[in-house]
């Protein structure tokens, strides 16, 4: 996805402003498998998708447990790292090949400073993390796999050819066999 798309799809800004932003940014390639960010350490950077799919998990008893995935013009960061320049809990690894846009979070900062739309940019993008967050919480909370699953399926259907199915089941808070077990009820009803 263009980073234009991605910065737009954020917040609206004049163009003086994306271009400002834009000198800021560059672009890196890394493999299926590179970790971005590392549970334990502070991160500087804020990462734009352009091509790939990564995941975002946490260690639980020495299991991995999947909580986000990101795809096409979405955002990768440490909140914690972000706001308040504290080591991650997460780790974020790489599913596929990727083509990311990196930009220094002290260059946004000072951007931030510089101008105003940047400024409310920045504003919004923390905004929509936040909500984000909490829709993904309170489906957790209030919603049953199964519905979870068809949302999915009716959000996000190209996931199941992208991501494994082991980290799919622990994104949507089950275990593998559970999935399996949806999946197939999933194909009888059709």
């Amino acid at each position: 996805m263009d980073i234009y798309e991605i910065i737009n799809k954020i917040y609206l800004m004049p163009e003086a402003s994306i271009n400002k932003l834009m000198t800021s940014l560059s672009t890196v390639v890394y493999p299926k498998g590179f970790r971005i960010l590392e549970a334990g350490k502070i991160e500087r950077n804020v990462f734009f998708i352009k091509e790939g799919i990564v995941r975002a998990y946490v260690l639980v008893d020495g299991k991995e447990v999947t909580f986000w995935i990101g795809r096409e013009g979405d955002t990768i960061v440490s909140l914690k790292s972000y706001v308040n320049n504290q080591c991650g809990y997460e780790t974020v690894e790489l599913m596929e090949n990727s083509v990311l846009y990196v930009l220094e979070r002290n260059d946004l900062y000072e951007l931030f400073k510089e101008d105003i739309h940047i400024a409310n940019w920045g504003r919004k993008f923390a905004e929509l993390e936040f909500l984000q967050t909490e829709e993904r919480l309170i489906s957790l909370l209030f919603s049953t796999a199964t519905e979870r699953y068809i949302t999915l399926l009716k959000n996000n259907s190209d996931l199941l050819q992208r991501i494994p199915l082991e980290c799919l089941a622990s994104y949507l808070g089950i275990t593998p066999v559970s999935l399996s077990r949806i999946r197939a009820k999933m194909r009888q009803i059709r």
